[in-house]
């Protein structure tokens, strides 16, 4: 079957959670395995849309945040030679580095900045409030006055001094 064989569905019934959760007709998907091969298949799209895409099938799911969270962080060294790892809910680990950078958003649940981390193929993980209290733990002030953290050789800016 060629790939534009592929069947679309619009509108597949599974929802991912704020919480990271996976559901299914409204029913939480307690395999871990199952919710591990469906994100190994989500894509986004250009218009922001979440697709399960297959050889065979492609259909359109509901996201109420991003798909994953970040739930630990595992450092290695301290300071500029410091080296930090992330790994998702979907137990997926990642160093934390230029091409997974960090951005806060916004969030009607929250009040205040969300921090968010590019994982990979254009989809984002919030990060556990735990793990963020870890990676401000580690904040620095570079030479441009900025608050960061320094990971795998990257400087991640979280704001100016107030």
């Amino acid at each position: 079957m060629a790939v534009t064989d592929r069947r679309i569905i619009e509108q597949l019934d599974i929802k991912i959670g704020r919480n990271g959760d996976w559901f299914h007709e409204g029913v939480r998907i307690a395999r871990p395995d199952l919710v591990k091969l469906f994100a190994s298949v989500l894509q986004r799209h250009d218009d922001g849309s979440y697709w399960l895409e297959t050889p065979v099938e492609t259909g359109r799911i509901e996201v109420e945040d991003v798909p994953f969270l970040i739930v630990e962080l595992n450092q290695q060294e301290s300071g500029r030679e410091q080296s930090l790892d992330l790994r998702t809910n979907v137990d997926r680990w990642f160093a934390f580095d230029g091409s997974h950078p960090l951005r806060f958003g916004s969030s009607e649940e929250v009040q205040g900045p969300v921090p968010y981390v590019m994982v990979d193929r254009g989809l984002e993980a919030r990060l556990a409030t735990n793990v963020y209290y870890q990676l401000v733990e580690l904040t620095e002030v570079d030479s441009n006055g900025q608050y960061g953290i320094w990971s795998h050789g990257w400087f991640h800016v979280l704001g100016p001094p107030e």
